[in-house]
């Protein structure tokens, strides 16, 4: 018995998740959607089953809630999600020094925890099935550790969580290689959302929307250039990013740094070397 071709969706109320859930919907795809507005989640859920006649969950939740991330983790766990999207994610912008201790652990929990949680939830069953595809979107600025806030905001945190999203999502790649399923981290530069229009303690309100746009690539552009990246077979997706040259030099510094570890007989400096500033 053939099962049904069922996508989950978090984040799905704006920006690249609702992009995302357009996208997947056109091709045929069921999906269950995630996210905190719940008015949000049912105009699209209304809008894709009438363009598209696939059917539309929808699951309102604040994955930095543990009883939140319970119920969606027990959906991504049923043993019918193919697609795993995991876009929410909110930014607790700040000097860390003054970063209100409550809006770092939840950009700790949404971005890491969850993220990681629902991956672990839904690949046993893609495994069973032989198939299965989970996007996980970092940032480009999981690259822009040594660089200065201005015109960068301060974000020691949600470099931080963007750097493990992509850390983690290229690890599980490499050892989930020789299996069906792909896996790719979606790191974008700067995206024409909502996104910056809330640090993440709540969602941006429905009067806060922009009218015109903020800057920055389109969603559209975003989700385009990730599938084609999947169809390629690429890991790592960076929009805009001309060739994947720069991505195979840093594979090619990374061994560097690891054999550096066993040269001269395995003795280590007892200066750590130190990274330079860009």
């Amino acid at each position: 018995m053939q099962t049904r071709q069922m996508a989950l969706v978090t984040g799905a109320s704006s920006g690249i998740g609702a992009e995302y859930a357009r996208r997947l919907a056109a091709r045929g795809w069921h999906t269950v959607l995630v996210a905190r507005r719940g008015p949000r989640l049912d105009e699209l859920a209304h809008r894709l089953r009438k363009e598209t006649g696939t059917t539309v969950e929808t699951l309102v939740a604040d994955l930095s809630a543990p009883g939140d991330l319970t119920r969606v983790t027990e959906r991504a766990a049923a043993g019918d999600i193919a697609f795993l999207v995991n876009s929410a994610g909110i930014n607790g912008y700040g000097p860390f020094a003054e970063l209100e201790p409550g809006l770092m652990t939840k950009v700790i929990d949404v971005n890491v925890t969850a993220l990681t949680t629902l991956t672990r939830a839904a690949v046993p069953g893609m495994l069973e099935h032989g198939h299965g595809t989970i996007v996980n979107v970092a940032s480009q600025i999981a690259f822009a550790g040594s660089l200065p806030p201005h015109p960068l905001p301060h974000r020691a945190i949600y470099a931080g969580t963007k750097g493990y999203v992509l850390t983690f999502t290229r690890t599980l790649a490499s050892e989930l290689s020789g299996t069906p399923l792909r896996v790719q981290a979606l790191a974008p530069g700067l995206v024409d959302t909502e996104f910056h229009l809330s640090r993440g303690l709540e969602p941006v309100r429905e009067h806060d929307t922009p009218a015109r746009p903020l800057g920055g690539i389109p969603a559209t552009k975003v989700v385009e250039a990730s599938l084609a990246a999947l169809d390629a077979g690429e890991v790592v997706c960076v929009p805009g990013l001309p060739g994947h040259d720069p991505i195979e030099r840093l594979v090619e510094a990374e061994v560097a740094i690891r054999r550096s570890s066993r040269a001269a007989g395995g003795s280590v400096p007892t200066q750590g070397a130190r990274s330079r500033q860009a």
